[in-house]
């Protein structure tokens, strides 16, 4: 028999724990490797009533000095470039082109789709999920 997690719970204990900034800015300092000294930037999210497939914590840190946009946007322009260079790397050997596209459409997006499932899984685990 398994047990759920209490999801609230856990989320009020951490900001209890932590409702001093300081401490809560020395735990993200350690955690991202980062050195902020303002404790005022930093604030505390929680996800309620929330379930997230490959989440590891329901506690997310953000700090408002416009630093996480620029990473984010990192990140995604990283994640587009290897999932479009993947594809382009796995239609080769399989052989598809523009000529089986005309020729035998089904079987191109059959292919396709494969591939850029199999891509979006690489991208994840590799760039995302990292």
């Amino acid at each position: 028999m398994s047990k759920k997690a209490n999801r609230l719970y856990k989320s009020h204990l951490f900001v209890m724990i932590f409702e001093d900034k300081e401490k809560l800015l020395e735990l993200y300092n350690a955690v991202s490797g980062s050195d902020y000294r303002d404790p005022e930037l930093l604030e505390i999210n929680t996800l309620e009533n929330a379930i997230y497939m490959s989440m590891k914590n329901d506690i997310s840190f953000l700090l408002t000095s416009g630093k996480l946009n620029e990473y984010l946007a990192d990140v995604d322009k990283q994640a587009k470039e290897c999932f479009e260079r993947l594809v382009e790397q796995m239609k080769q050997p399989q052989d598809i082109t523009e000529q089986l596209k005309s020729e035998n459409a089904l079987e191109w997006v059959q292919k396709m789709n494969c591939i850029r499932a199999c891509a979006i899984e690489v991208v994840n685990n590799e760039i995302i999920y990292a």
